[in-house]
């Protein structure tokens, strides 16, 4: 039922809005990143529909002999992987100056990409909710050092307050930041076996947030909060539930108000798991060929891909659900990454705190790492893979791509290589911002 009333409602936006952002592109002039684009719009503001839209940067204008070699390394790359389609940008001291898509959005149809389609952004969307807990901590809303669950915590009302360990009512929402809130997979990712929730809760599928938050309360840690660090999908859900608790708002609408309507991005969102439920600009997702099918997770029956049901998006929200372009990534990236133009959308405490891991072994609020001064993010899915890095040269770069492969979250490794060989090898770039 969920997945038919989603469809009939991006049918009937489809419909109203169609012509009318088609017109309004022709004439749309934001100033993409130097602009004033860092202005404080308060959480109350809402952009107009359907007028408002990120700007959506043509691949024709990366197009050129200069960039052979880049495209060269990305070509050959998608080949020795079998990457269907790809998504790059690229920015030099704060400005943009090469954007282009590679392959293919939709094999089928032989759509190309270009550097407007949303690809999903699994994990990097921790960047996202870590930046929207930063916000909410400067705006005096919250403290990372406020208790998430007990009596004087913030997830203090049903069904946050039932859970087996004294030890939760100790995890901060720092803990949750730089994943040491007291949970591993040891046991598996709580936010991939809906089937074995649903049969230990005794309800029906689909799962909700709510219920995964349950059953893991009702479970021991593995740890004592604070004291080590393991990598926890889990823990950005639960900031998800902090960020609406705290702003009366759902978590989606906070991120865009707070965070990304500011930064004039307005096409990110929320992705699904269906490919009727898809956004109009969103690639198909693809998957090798020897990929086993999966259990659908609305309903614990059907087998399908593990890219089209097999994983509930949405669900994984704060955590994993978001869909973006590389441009607006781009533009989220340069608002985050601690150098001064263009202006971040957080303080520089709030930055430095987000990138100094507490200990050695933690890890940073949002980013994956930090190494010898580069910023980078991953993210992975079946039929997806993202990888933004902020580089201490003044060089920072988003990749996106609409397949999956073997290697998992290890691509990553080779999508760094393959584009630190391309950046090296350009000598002439863009001598204009491509969004001016």
């Amino acid at each position: 039922m969920r997945r038919i009333l989603v469809t009939q409602a991006i049918m009937n936006v489809r419909k109203s809005l169609g012509i009318l952002c088609i017109g309004f592109l022709s004439g749309l002039a934001f100033n993409y990143i130097n602009g004033p684009s860092i202005r404080t719009l308060g959480t109350d503001f809402i952009p107009p529909v359907p007028q408002t839209v990120s700007l959506r940067i043509s691949g024709i204008y990366s197009n050129g002999t200069d960039f052979h070699l880049v495209d060269r390394e990305m070509e050959k790359f998608m080949r020795s992987w079998e990457i269907a389609g790809a998504s790059l940008a690229v920015a030099h001291n704060g400005t943009l100056i090469y954007a282009k898509g590679y392959g293919y959005a939709d094999v089928e149809s032989g759509e190309p990409v270009q550097p407007y389609h949303l690809f999903r952004i699994a994990s990097v969307s921790k960047l996202v909710t870590a930046a929207g807990i930063m916000k909410l901590a400067e705006e005096g809303r919250l403290s990372l050092e406020d208790n998430v669950f007990g009596p004087n915590g913030i997830l203090n009302i049903s069904p946050f307050d039932n859970y087996k360990d004294k030890r939760v009512e100790e995890i901060k929402v720092k803990h949750l930041l730089n994943h040491s809130g007291g949970w591993t997979n040891r046991w598996g990712d709580p936010m991939f076996i809906p089937t074995v929730i649903a049969q230990k809760l005794g309800k029906e599928l689909p799962v909700s947030d709510e219920d995964i938050i349950r059953f893991m309360l009702g479970k021991r840690l593995h740890f004592k909060p604070g004291t080590s660090s393991s990598y926890s999908n889990l823990g950005y859900v639960i900031l998800g539930k902090v960020i609406e608790a705290v702003s009366g708002q759902s978590y989606e609408d906070y991120i865009k108000t707070a965070i990304l309507y500011p930064l004039e991005i307005y096409d990110m969102q929320l992705g699904y798991s269906f490919p009727e439920q898809k956004n109009p600009l969103e690639v198909r997702y693809y998957e090798p060929s020897d990929s086993e099918p999966v259990v659908d997770f609305m309903n614990g029956q059907d087998t399908v891909p593990r890219s089209y049901g097999g994983n509930d998006i949405y669900t994984l929200g704060a955590a994993g659900g978001w869909i973006a372009s590389s441009t607006d990534l781009m533009k989220l990236m340069l608002a985050l990454d601690g150098n001064p133009e263009p202006a971040d959308i957080l303080s520089p405490e709030s930055i430095k705190q987000m990138i100094t891991p507490v200990d050695l072994g933690f890890q940073p609020f949002g980013w994956r790492g930090v190494i010898r001064g580069e910023l980078y993010r991953t993210g992975t899915l079946a039929g997806t893979s993202a990888l933004m890095v902020s580089r201490p040269d003044g060089y920072c770069y988003v990749v996106l791509l609409n397949t999956s492969t073997w290697k998992g979250p290890k691509l990553a490794n080779e999508i760094r290589r393959m584009m630190h060989k391309g950046i090296s090898k350009t000598e002439v770039w863009n001598e204009f911002d491509l969004v001016s």
